[in-house]
């Protein structure tokens, strides 16, 4: 009997993946931060690399063929139909601006846009399931949107990835699955006339030693190391300008 191939449930942050103008550069600059190797991946979009650890694919490196795409992290949700779930996209007000199309036999994907214009993306898994957030170091521990408009994505994800999207005690929205939060919507008052974004936050054991080893690697602290509802946490940028978090766990 063949072996069953079980998608995250639809709504869950699943995959992360950059795209950068340097990738040799981001793999030195992120196998020494937080421990990642790495192994070929599907060429549709270019050269591309999956970070792993342990021998498991944890996060996607590539190189960017459009001219003045800025270096950006992608956070990918697990979809049932990505092109069901495009649509949807497109008559909620966003936009799709790449395919849906297939990655070889890993799956199914499309980078979208939400209606303030945050980029983010689409997977239907295949022989790629995706990783769901944990607290391990070097791998996905947690997805926020900062945007002008909290109440207005709230509606849009919800509409988009027919899962609820519920207040919380702090001062953002979770969305949920299976009752669980899965990712935050917060209004995004540090934007300073940046464009709304997906942050990615992954884990490490201490918040402050990894800020300062990332400054040691040619990056940069754009937020110091700070108490959070959810651990220490710091705001970080790759060499090559790529922005990400790191979120202390247990």
């Amino acid at each position: 009997m063949p072996a069953v191939t079980l998608r995250l449930a639809q709504g869950t942050p699943c995959w992360v993946s950059l795209l950068t103008d340097d990738l040799a550069g981001a793999r030195a600059f992120y196998g020494d931060l937080v421990g990642w190797t790495y192994s070929p991946g599907p060429t549709q979009l270019g050269d591309y690399v999956r970070a792993e650890l342990d021998g498991e694919p944890v996060a996607g490196l590539g190189v960017s063929t459009a001219t003045g795409f800025p270096v950006q992290w992608t956070t990918y949700f697990a979809v049932d139909s990505a092109d069901h779930t495009a649509q949807l996209v497109r008559a909620c007000g966003g936009t799709v601006a790449v395919g849906p199309l297939q990655a070889e036999r890993a799956g199914r994907m499309a980078i979208v846009a939400d209606v303030s214009g945050a980029v983010f993306g689409l997977w239907q898994g295949e022989e790629l399931t995706g990783r769901e957030a944990v607290p391990e170091p070097g791998e996905l521990a947690w997805a926020e949107l900062l945007t002008p408009d909290a109440e207005g994505a709230s509606a849009f994800y919800g509409a988009v990835l027919n899962r609820p999207v519920r207040p919380t005690d702090s001062d953002e929205s979770a969305l949920l699955v299976d009752g669980r939060p899965v990712a935050g919507i917060r209004h995004g008052a540090e934007l300073r006339g940046h464009p709304p974004r997906w942050q990615v936050h992954f884990a490490v054991r201490d918040a402050d030693l990894t800020a300062r080893r990332a400054a040691d690697l040619g990056g940069r602290v754009l937020v110091e190391p700070h108490d959070t509802a959810r651990g220490r946490a710091a705001r970080l940028a790759d060499p090559q300008g790529g922005h990400f978090s790191v979120l202390e766990t247990p």
